[in-house]
């Protein structure tokens, strides 16, 4: 089980969560993928988008792989953005995972953990699904293979 630091006051680094959250509405957050490219979530508005939090060192993250790419297989091509975001890893640990595993999705670099604090994620894996509205519909890992295809039926 993975339990994210909470930042103290003095803390001066500059969180990649950009705004507070609203009852049901997904945070914002910006981090940066393995090639150094920006993701900000409020850029996918319309979209429906799926964050796996995971870790490197997590047996029951690698096992759901062949799911994951399942799932990235069969919606991906319907509109879907996944991205995988790493919590408290090494770009360069993260790096040699992704191609150890051939991950067909981004994968983010949470290097800090803020955006999963921000999220509240205490266990990896933990799957969120977004709607296209900007809207949490699921943080419950097993009800999210049910939604994904009416949201997207709603894109």
């Amino acid at each position: 089980m993975l339990l994210v630091g909470m930042l103290s006051c003095t803390d001066t680094r500059q969180s990649p969560v950009v705004s507070k959250a609203m009852e049901g509405k997904a945070r914002d957050f910006i981090l940066k993928d393995l090639n150094g490219e920006r993701f900000m979530l409020s850029q996918q508005k319309g979209k429906p988008v799926l964050i796996i939090f995971s870790t490197t060192w997590c047996p029951t993250c690698r096992s759901e792989i062949p799911h994951y790419k399942k799932i990235y297989d069969a919606y991906a091509a319907l509109g879907l953005i996944m991205v995988n975001i790493d919590i408290q890893e090494t770009k360069d640990k993260v790096s040699r995972f992704h191609d150890t595993y051939q991950l067909p999705y981004r994968m983010l670099l949470d290097e800090e953990g803020l955006v999963a604090e921000a999220y509240r994620i205490v266990g990896v894996p933990t799957m969120i699904l977004i709607d296209q509205n900007s809207n949490l519909v699921s943080r419950q890992y097993p009800a999210i293979d049910g939604l994904l295809e009416s949201v997207l039926k709603g894109s």
